[in-house]
């Protein structure tokens, strides 16, 4: 039984896309899944950055063929999830054929037989690659933030899915949310310009609210949930991941 997927993208960078997928993977590992975080950003991959790994092997090989994706995964020990690596600061990988990322996808979901969730996350933009995976994927995450640009670019992100997957599961998450309050107004103005424009209307996947010590975390190179169990943004991830 193949495991499901999930798509984390955003359309704007800097919403906290990656940070979101480590720590969602992280708090579906605690609650007993068998978790894969896929780095997708296939040009500006930075999960092992994040969490202060040096993968021997990465999706580079992977697309070059010099190594399997079972060879790319790394088990992180102390999030108990495994992890494919991107290739930072390789806009080459951007621009993959298509055929070499349909040989990808087509190992991805052979390897997610391993697995019940594996998360994707994916490349900021709307480059060919992202909108393929997007689409491919059982559900999609589309992160935004309360700033009108975050929220344009998701819309868009939306837009595009909702032409490639007229029926597929897409699900808004709002990240950095100065209240719960705030982020549901987020949510919801998002919501009505689907539903106005592109006749769906996404569900709200989350709320993660704004908070400190994720920046803590990330500068540590380190786990939130683990260096900062308590915090607001744990406990809100969690809940999504109990959601999903």
């Amino acid at each position: 039984m193949t495991g499901r997927t999930i798509a984390i993208a955003s359309g704007k960078g800097g919403v906290g896309k990656t940070w979101f997928a480590i720590t969602l993977a992280h708090a579906l590992a605690n609650q007993g899944s068998r978790v894969l975080l896929f780095d997708a950003d296939l040009g500006l991959a930075n999960v092992d950055i994040q969490l202060g790994l040096t993968p021997p092997q990465d999706l580079g090989g992977v697309i070059a063929g010099r190594a399997t994706l079972a060879d790319a995964t790394l088990h992180h020990p102390d999030g108990g999830f495994g992890i494919v690596a991107g290739r930072s600061g390789s806009g080459a990988l951007s621009a993959v054929a298509p055929l070499a990322l349909e040989h990808v996808l087509t190992a991805l979901h052979t390897e997610a037989a391993a697995y019940q969730t594996v998360l994707l996350d994916l490349g900021a933009g709307l480059d060919r690659s992202v909108r393929r995976m997007s689409a491919w994927a059982d559900t999609l995450l589309v992160i935004a933030t309360e700033e009108p640009t975050s929220m344009t670019d998701a819309y868009a992100v939306l837009k595009l899915h909702a032409a490639d997957r007229p029926v597929g599961d897409a699900r808004i998450v709002v990240n950095q949310a100065s209240t719960r309050q705030a982020g549901e107004r987020t949510f919801v103005t998002l919501q009505r310009a689907c539903q106005t424009f592109l006749g769906r209307a996404p569900a709200l996947g989350g709320i993660v609210r704004r908070d400190d010590r994720v920046r803590d975390a990330i500068r540590r190179q380190t786990l939130l949930l683990s260096r900062h169990p308590n915090s607001a943004a744990a406990t809100d991830v969690e809940a999504i991941a109990r959601s999903l």
